[in-house]
């Protein structure tokens, strides 16, 4: 397996690891008779702060899926894993620690380093798009 591809899979299991974990306290909760099946907020608003923050950043995941996941399928696709293989798990290691950071805390230092990670995400995906561009144009 290529970097990219291992990137790719990684991302996609991060995401699992989040919904699991939302899907677990939902099982705890509803299992132990603390709440009814149906009466979870889909905000994740309604249980902790832990858990609001869970959400978010479960929804970060899937909100960088179109940009992070569609590169790297592009490459996987047209066969130029030459373009992200140096850089694929760096950005996994951003994503990551981005959720990571939002899970533990809303700190401003925490936003901080939230967004650096972010910024990082976002400056692999630019590279990307330009190193794509001089392939295909």
């Amino acid at each position: 397996m290529n970097l990219t591809a291992l990137a790719l899979t990684g991302y996609i299991t991060w995401f699992l690891i989040l919904l699991t974990s939302i899907v677990l306290i939902h099982t705890v909760l509803t299992l132990s008779g603390k709440r009814q099946a149906n009466s979870f907020s889909p905000e994740g608003n309604d249980v902790s702060d832990f858990k609001l923050r869970l959400h978010r950043a479960h929804a970060n995941t899937l909100e960088a899926m179109p940009y992070i996941g569609g590169l790297l399928l592009l490459t996987l696709a047209t066969n130029t894993t030459q373009v992200t293989d140096q850089l694929a798990l760096p950005l996994l290691y951003a994503r990551i620690l981005q959720s990571i950071v939002h899970l533990i805390s809303t700190s401003n230092l925490a936003v901080m380093a939230r967004f650096t990670f972010l910024s990082i995400q976002l400056a692999i995906c630019f590279y990307w798009v330009f190193k794509f561009s001089q392939l295909f144009i």
